[in-house]
């Protein structure tokens, strides 16, 4: 359904040109997640490896997992058009700003997924390619529509974010084993503090789309509040699990109980006391996690 256009942030359109064309392609792949989901993928591949990295196979999972979270990225802007042009934030993106038209935007979506399978189909492996393109299927036709339907988004939102981890370790072992599945644990148990900081900061723009947010419902912030400590306190015990199933050893180990109890600090400061400042550096804190989780997977795999 349209929205009113009284609900409707107003932008003024310029005429497009090459740069601005290519500034927007860009930014349809969301690329800040997209770059995460990469690292993630590739973070997978590095703990999942038993031996010398393949990199085709491992360039490949990266550009493959680029491509199909990216695609996935600028459907997702199809779908929600209507929506983000109520909100400031997202008034601008290329759609709802009328850049882009939504066939165009829908093409260039389709055909970054499909490169991207058969990037990943090419260089990986069947499950790998499975897992990337299971991705795009739960974020676009699952995820997306409830952000609509239900506060509880965020917690089916995260399935679809934490496989590409998955399909990295896919990616070096062919198999989905217990490498794999911890390194699902940890990046499904890290969103939901990030993105429940988010939501809580930009709750107002939330409700301003039609999106239904914890921080909106009843009793949300509470609620919002626990969640956000209880997952960060299961991310301790996750963070380890590499570890524990002797893929990853002591350095990794001692690193990852340090960056664990890091994180785990704002989120209690939250819990105790919601407030906009806490949320905030909630947030800081799960964006330094990855960058510090990552730097040890590398070491940990170089020091084997």
């Amino acid at each position: 359904m349209r929205p009113r256009p009284s609900s409707a942030v107003a932008v003024a359109v310029e005429a497009p040109t090459a740069f601005t064309l290519l500034s927007d392609y860009k930014e349809l792949l969301k690329p800040g997640i997209t770059a995460f989901v990469v690292v993630m993928a590739a973070a997978g591949y590095l703990l999942g490896a038993t031996g010398p990295i393949d990199w085709v196979v491992l360039l490949g999972l990266m550009a493959g997992t680029a491509l199909t979270g990216g695609g996935a990225a600028a459907l997702n802007h199809v779908a929600e058009r209507q929506f983000d042009a109520r909100m400031a934030r997202t008034a601008t993106r290329p759609l709802p700003s009328g850049r882009m038209g939504s066939v165009h935007a829908t093409v260039y979506a389709a055909l970054c997924v499909v490169v991207g399978a058969i990037v990943l189909a090419a260089t990986t492996n069947v499950l790998t390619t499975g897992l990337a393109l299971a991705t795009v299927a739960l974020y676009v036709g699952v995820y997306t529509p409830l952000k609509r339907r239900t506060v509880h988004n965020t917690l089916v939102g995260a399935i679809p974010g934490a496989i590409p981890a998955l399909g990295g370790a896919a990616a070096a072992t062919g198999a989905l084993d217990a490498t794999g599945w911890a390194l699902f644990a940890i990046l499904y148990l890290w969103q939901l503090p990030h993105f429940y900081a988010l939501a809580w900061l930009l709750r107002e723009d939330y409700r301003r789309g039609g999106f239904r947010m914890l921080p909106s419902a009843a009793d949300g912030e509470r609620t919002l509040a626990t969640l956000v400590l209880g997952a960060t306190l299961a991310l301790l015990v996750a963070g380890v699990l590499p570890a524990a199933v002797g893929q990853a050893g002591m350095l990794f180990l001692v690193g990852m109980m340090g960056v664990g109890t890091a994180f785990a600090i704002p989120a209690f400061s939250f819990f105790s006391e919601p407030t906009d400042d806490r949320a905030r550096r909630l947030l800081l804190a799960s964006i330094a996690y990855v960058p510090a989780f990552f730097v040890l997977v590398v070491a940990d795999f170089l020091l084997r």
